[in-house]
């Protein structure tokens, strides 16, 4: 880290982030500044909180049928399993601005990561569906609050390097998401075979991840306190801003843009984690050879999650990086219609690189808010927003394949959402703030 990256992290919190129009006028109190270990701190925490979004999903995802035969589950059971994530991502990330009002967002953050720490050591050991089911809610649960506060953590602590940050951690989403994918059966053969030690394994990382963050947590409630005083000892200065200042995202056609355009993005990604192997297998592709085609498919993520925000950071209008993402995932889904097997690799690395629309949207969410309390406000409504629409698409394909016996009609209607999508991603994408359209100002 250059000294002038750690000179910005040293800076107080409050003189880096809060806008122009919420600082006193008086000179500002003055503040012990930022611990110089923060900065590291920081960087490990938030790749260690990205390893562990995906892995309580993926990792279920690859012993499904073992824990399901395990627990002796319904089919209508194991379905509602594999919609919980979405549904969880949703419910729970509403509550997030609430909280991060009221602890600070470093807080909610840490008891997220040991939230999913809990719910990854409960749930191997659970009798049956209920227990799992709840289990794996409260994982769930950390991972959404987690979901909504981390581009609020970048925006916060690093106003300047929103697109860098941004892309380390998405490259690190897509890196666990992968790992957990690949690795899980392996290892859970490694160990001895039981479903119930292959998912145990993941809960080890989740329990690392909650070390930096205990850190992160303490200092941030220490300069809160210490900002607290210093306010209460300068009589002159302004009134201290409200802890949930920001716009109302509801009035803002940018949020709702971004909110749809989230939601139509996840879709896809869903629809492809749950169906592409399927979709190949039907084809004749063997089944090991499907597996390691999502697996190409989810790898792709990796450098371009890395990549594209860095691209989006430096772009004052996004939406040409949204129309070619877009244009991928029309390519391989019109691919897969017509030529499933003999062009099952093509397919595959194009689906990947089309579904780098998460770590755009996330990016986006950073840009399209100038204060913290925005960011939070519009972080949450679109990461909900965006897992509620979500929620129907993989049981619309699976139905959709049920009953026309087939796979032409399910992509064909993933290939018409792509065009609402580019569309969303062209609006989502432009130079504006939900500040300036409430009529906030700068």
């Amino acid at each position: 880290m250059s000294d002038e990256e750690i000179q910005t992290l040293n800076r107080p919190t409050a003189a880096r982030t809060a806008p122009e129009q919420l600082r006193p006028t008086a000179p500002e109190p003055a503040v012990a500044p930022t611990p110089t270990w923060l900065g590291p701190v920081l960087l490990v925490g938030i790749v260690l909180a990205a390893l562990n979004l995906r892995p309580a999903i993926t990792s279920l995802g690859a012993l499904f049928e073992e824990t399901r035969t395990g627990l002796g589950m319904s089919g209508t059971v194991a379905g509602l399993i594999t919609s919980v994530p979405a549904l969880c991502f949703a419910v729970f990330g509403v509550t997030a601005p609430r909280l991060s009002r009221r602890f600070g967002p470093a807080a909610v953050v840490c008891a997220g990561m040991a939230a999913v720490a809990a719910g990854l050591l409960i749930r191997p050991f659970a009798d049956g569906a209920a227990g799992f089911l709840a289990a794996s809610a409260l994982s769930l649960a950390g991972i959404a609050l987690t979901n909504v506060l981390l581009p609020v953590i970048v925006k916060r602590y690093f106003p300047d390097r929103v697109g860098a940050m941004t892309g380390l951690y998405s490259m690190a989403l897509a890196a666990g998401t992968s790992l957990a994918a690949a690795a899980t059966v392996p290892m859970t053969a490694a160990l001895g075979g039981s479903w119930r030690t292959g998912l145990l394994v993941w809960a080890l990382l989740a329990v690392l991840a909650v070390l930096p963050w205990l850190a992160i947590a303490a200092a941030a409630r220490r300069e809160k306190r210490a900002l607290r005083t210093a306010l209460a000892a300068t009589a002159e200065a302004a009134p201290a801003p409200r802890p949930d200042a920001g716009p109302g995202v509801l009035r803002s056609r940018t949020a709702w843009a971004l909110g749809c355009y989230f939601g139509l993005q996840a879709t896809g990604a869903y629809v492809t984690m749950g169906w592409l192997p399927q979709i190949f297998r039907d084809a004749g592709v063997s089944a090991g050879t499907a597996g390691v085609l999502l697996a190409v498919t989810m790898v792709m993520g990796v450098p371009l999650a890395f990549v594209i925000p860095r691209l989006a950071g430096r772009m004052r209008n996004q939406g040409p990086i949204a129309v070619t993402l877009g244009l991928f995932g029309l390519a391989g889904y019109l691919g897969l219609a017509l030529a499933p097997a003999a062009g099952a690799w093509a397919w595959a690395l194009l689906l990947g690189v089309s579904n780098c629309a998460f770590p755009l949207v996330i990016t986006m969410i950073g840009l399209r808010a100038k204060s913290p309390a925005g960011v939070v406000k519009l972080s949450a409504f679109a990461q909900s927003t965006g897992y509620l629409i979500s929620i129907p698409g993989p049981l619309l394909i699976g139905t959709l394949y049920q009953h026309s016996g087939g796979w032409d009609l399910p992509l064909a209607l993933m290939a018409c959402l792509i065009v609402p999508q580019l569309v969303l991603g062209v609006l989502a994408g432009r130079d504006r703030t939900i500040e300036d359209e409430c009529g906030m100002g700068d």
